[in-house]
């Protein structure tokens, strides 16, 4: 554990006062919030003794480096006024670090901000801060094709097929106008073409055949979904989903199993738990990864865990 890492359920000390503020002003409802709401969230945070300095992102990218920026100067804390994408950017930055991380949601989706029971309203998340508990937790980490030396490292879920082709093809403009409802229109657009190419799926002491792998972190996937129901943010391993089929109409039976919440009785479906996991395209077309809805490369791929990696700061158990 990194030098001043807090225990599991440590409440917030007076190091922790001083936070850099990230903020994405084109993620998600941030476009809508604009200064205004962030301001009466940093005056709920003055309040209870959390001075924050704000520092918006300037493009993809510039997040990890913000983050960093925090590490080198010692704040007491990062918080993130963001959608999942910008969090996920910020994991990159402080991972390894003890500087606790904290969540202001500003995305469509708000994966992560469901998973610990945040409440959508920034200025009520932002009351939570300050008696937050530090829980340090480990992250998913996946190294693949096309992504960069180092590999990417995953709060929530990462996953390679279908959901890696739709993440990849949908565009920052449809995003932009239509939020998550263009995951929506691109997701029928890929079952109309998609090839659902196959691939080895490697464990330390078996081998299957998918065309699908969800690695959860998080119970919680996007919209109204979960996938990985029995996934564990504090425990040291992954719940896989697995989907072996290649008929796009047995996917498309899928959705109202997965919407009902029982996409565990679908035929093809197969869940596993794991510590590390090894993806090996099969077909000639390629198999596209995605982490916290971002693209992260193609096929060949390994998937793991990395132990004692952040620090989360989440809603105590009686606030919650």
């Amino acid at each position: 554990m990194p030098h001043g890492s807090p225990s599991n359920g440590e409440r917030m000390p007076d190091a922790s006062r001083d936070a850099l503020l990230i903020f994405n002003p084109t993620a998600g409802r941030a476009r809508g919030l604009h200064r205004g709401a962030l301001e009466r969230a940093r005056k709920v945070l003055a309040r209870r003794g959390i001075e924050s300095e704000l520092a918006p992102t300037d493009g993809p990218g510039s997040a990890p480096e913000l983050a960093r920026r925090a590490v080198h100067e010692r704040r007491g804390m990062v918080i993130v006024c963001g959608g999942d994408g910008t969090l996920n950017e910020v994991v990159n930055g402080l991972a390894g670090s003890a500087i606790p991380l904290a969540l202001l949601p500003g995305g469509n989706a708000n994966v992560f901000s469901k998973e610990v029971g945040l409440p959508w309203n920034i200025e009520r998340a932002a009351e939570l801060i300050a008696d937050s508990e530090r829980r340090r937790i480990a992250l998913g980490h996946v190294t693949a094709a096309g992504l960069a030396d180092g590999g990417r490292y995953f709060l929530s879920l990462a996953g390679a097929g279908p959901d890696g082709a739709i993440v990849r093809a949908v565009s920052q403009n449809l995003k932009d106008r239509m939020g998550i409802i263009a995951f929506w229109v691109e997701g029928f657009r890929q079952l109309a073409s998609y090839g659902f190419p196959r691939f080895r799926i490697m464990l330390p002491n078996e081998s299957f055949e998918a065309t699908l792998i969800i690695a959860g972190r998080t119970k919680h996937y996007g919209g109204p979904f979960q996938i990985t129901t029995r996934a564990d943010l504090y425990g040291n391993d992954f719940e896989l989903m697995l989907c072996g089929t290649n008929s796009r109409w047995k996917y498309l039976s899928y959705l109202p199993l997965l919407l009902a919440g029982r996409l565990r009785r679908a035929r093809d479906i197969r869940y596993l738990r794991a510590a590390e996991v090894r993806c090996d395209p099969m077909d000639s077309e390629p198999v596209w990864v995605q982490v916290d809805g971002e693209p992260a490369g193609r096929l060949p791929a390994e998937f793991r865990i990395v132990s004692d990696a952040l620090t989360l700061a989440v809603p105590g158990k009686e606030r919650t």
